[in-house]
């Protein structure tokens, strides 16, 4: 009876080892399962926070990116202002000088559709003024028989007041000598009372024979100065308004002699017979 209690004591022994045992791997389980998910959050945070840094780096990258682009538009939109502005200012100087072109047509047009001599100095004279920008200048033609240049047309200025030039004769009789027009150096805001010291002297030109010469005083106040389409002007109006002058002239002086032929007519015709 004795062996057999100690036989179940043993194994009750035996049996509390086991569940000692048990419950040892059972704790070191859990120390170890509790370990596990540390690690793994420890990984989870350690991957969020590597995830949350190339995004961060990829979106600076992105900023960075984006910022330099929008520097070269801003670069771009600089350019195209630019080029902008400067259409726009050769827009606005084609559209003067077709201005300036049509104006000239139509004063081409007005002085070769008379053949008034004081009509046609008229016309020239409203292009100088409207076209060119003069305040007072002058209109000289060349006495064929004293090769002197003789006023015939002023404005601002009385004609009476004026000198003729002998041909060669200081600038304006340079001028009609060379059939080269004179520009003075300093043009902008300066006037001359001195005729023989015109600002502009353009030379009336009929292929090379000088008939005349416009001498430029002053210019008006909101004239700044001569473009490159002011200089055509001034070559086309001599060659325009000298055809013009010239064949008024002709014109003029043919009817005249014409008016004389007719009246020696008309007296011999009255002659009484004897």
């Amino acid at each position: 009876m004795v062996e057999k209690e100690k036989n179940i004591l043993k194994k009750a022994e035996e049996f509390l080892q086991i569940f000692k045992k048990g419950e040892e791997f059972t704790t070191e389980l859990l120390k170890e399962n509790e370990r596990l998910r540390y690690k793994i959050a420890q990984l989870e945070e350690t991957l969020r926070k590597s995830s949350e840094q190339s995004r961060m780096k990829l979106y600076e990258e992105r900023i960075t990116a984006l910022e330099q682009e929008n520097i070269e538009l801003l670069e771009r939109f600089k350019q195209v202002e630019e080029e902008n502005k400067d259409f726009a200012s050769k827009y606005v100087e084609v559209e003067e000088e077709n201005n300036n072109l049509a104006n000239l047509y139509v004063a081409s047009y007005q002085l070769h559709s008379t053949l008034d001599f004081d009509e046609v100095l008229r016309i020239v004279q409203e292009i100088v003024i409207n076209l060119i920008g003069a305040e007072r200048f002058s209109i000289m033609l060349m006495d064929d028989k004293t090769n002197e240049l003789i006023p015939v047309a002023a404005e601002g200025v009385y004609v009476n007041d004026l000198p003729s030039f002998k041909l060669g004769e200081g600038i304006v009789g340079g001028v009609a000598r060379e059939g080269e027009s004179y520009f003075a150096q300093d043009i902008v805001g300066h006037s001359t009372d001195d005729y023989t010291l015109p600002l502009v002297c353009i030379p009336l030109k009929i292929k090379e024979h000088v008939i005349g010469i416009i001498a430029i005083y002053s210019l008006f106040t909101q004239k700044r100065g001569f473009s490159n389409i002011d200089y055509e002007l001034f070559n086309l109006l001599a060659g325009h308004a000298a055809t013009a002058i010239f064949s008024s002239k002709l014109y003029t002086q043919s009817e005249r002699k014409l008016t004389t032929i007719q009246s020696f007519l008309e007296l011999l015709k009255e002659k009484p017979r004897r």
